[in-house]
């Protein structure tokens, strides 16, 4: 799964600095990205509900990303409008309609209040409404009572005086909203811009995306034991059953002049061909640094696993040898078999039975011995 990296959220942002506010050209920025965003919503039919700074995070280079869609509502492909019957956003930022208690509204004009009250927000530090507790808050929303300070100034007053408008039929629309002189014009930097604070918890400024240091101090692993962590778990290596190929025969059907001929151990190779040579350090020094270390002492099942498929590249065997050279022209392989002596046919099971145009081919289970006569 690939997902986009957001830094910060803009609340945190807020938070990190004493006027709880950003300067005029940062938040028409940021509003005009929000505002974008919510077009796109709308468009699809989705009704977001919940538009405040702190759903609302920011990457590195300031673009704003619309967030927690937990009670979001899709409206019917073919609904007559966009009426919705429930709302569990934040109080603080919820409209009139839903504050007194209206069983239906328009899901469109509940977002653009919740972004005017975003706007209002992040340019003063305030709220428009506020209350000692949720019934409070509730009423004076209801009422629809608030005030613009002065320092807005008049374009910005008439922008947030449309959003918060009582009548969800007066407030503005998006289309209203990108008209405005407002949002048209071009913003100067008076005042330093907020910065996107350090991570509270490393005081990277940057906000690294990397885990690796937290999967370093997970599992206790360091650049220090790269040479001798392949094979630690030596003895709990698991090999693969041995098996016949093709111009193998077994131990007890090699017998020659009253002599057993001991097959010789499997040599190991690498995959590129070449002889396998052993790496690391010698085993019992890899005991004593494996016990001087405590953080090694508990191998995880995922460590085992690595080691496992590190060593099955290593001890890959070598290819099986070509099949038996002669090629029998049959048109009938079971009739085949059947007319055979039972010793005289090896089935290799293991090898798929290929077979075109009556012949036998290379890699088939059926070899017959040289001296038998077909």
């Amino acid at each position: 799964m690939v997902m986009e990296y957001c830094v910060c959220g803009m609340q945190e942002m807020l938070d990190s600095v004493p006027e709880k506010r950003f300067p005029g050209f940062q938040a028409h920025g940021y509003f005009c990205q929000l505002i974008d965003g919510l077009e796109y919503l709308h468009s699809q039919g989705i009704v977001h509900k919940d538009i405040k700074p702190g759903n609302l995070l920011l990457t590195t280079d300031g673009a704003l990303k619309i967030s927690d869609l937990g009670v979001a509502e899709a409206l019917h492909p073919f609904a007559e409008d966009d009426t919705c019957r429930t709302s569990q956003g934040s109080p603080a930022f919820q409209p009139p309609e839903i504050a007194n208690g209206l069983d239906t509204f328009s899901g469109f004009k509940v977002d653009i209040w919740s972004a005017g009250v975003t706007l209002y927000n992040i340019t003063t530090g305030l709220y428009p409404f506020e209350g000692d507790n949720i019934y409070k808050l509730f009423e004076n929303i209801g009422k629809g009572d608030y005030t613009i300070p002065e320092e807005c100034g008049p374009l910005l007053s008439e922008l947030l005086k449309g959003m918060l408008e009582y009548d969800p039929v007066k407030r503005f629309s998006i289309q209203h909203i990108r008209q405005h002189n407002w949002v048209r014009k071009k913003h100067p930097q008076s005042e330093p811009m907020v910065p996107i604070p350090p991570s509270a918890e490393t005081r990277d400024r940057w906000r690294s995306m990397t885990v690796v240091p937290y999967l370093e101090d997970l599992h206790g692993y360091g650049e220090e034991d790269e040479d001798d962590e392949l094979l630690d778990g030596e003895d709990e290596i698991i090999y693969t059953q041995d098996f016949t190929v093709p111009g193998q025969v077994l131990e007890d059907e090699l017998e020659l002049n009253g002599q057993l001929r001991t097959r010789p151990d499997p040599k190991l190779v690498c995959a590129n061909g070449t002889d396998a040579v052993p790496l690391g350090k010698p085993k019992t020094e890899r005991r004593a640094s494996s016990a001087s270390n405590p953080s090694r002492k508990g191998v995880s099942t995922a460590s085992k696993i690595r080691k496992l498929s590190t060593c099955k590249q290593q001890l890959n065997f070598a290819p099986p040898p070509a099949p038996h050279p002669l090629l029998f022209p049959v048109n009938n392989v079971p009739a085949l078999k059947q007319t055979l002596h039972p010793a005289d046919v090896q089935d290799y099971p293991s090898y798929s039975l290929l077979v075109s145009e009556g012949v036998i081919m290379t890699g088939a289970p059926l070899f017959l011995r040289p001296q038998v006569a077909v």
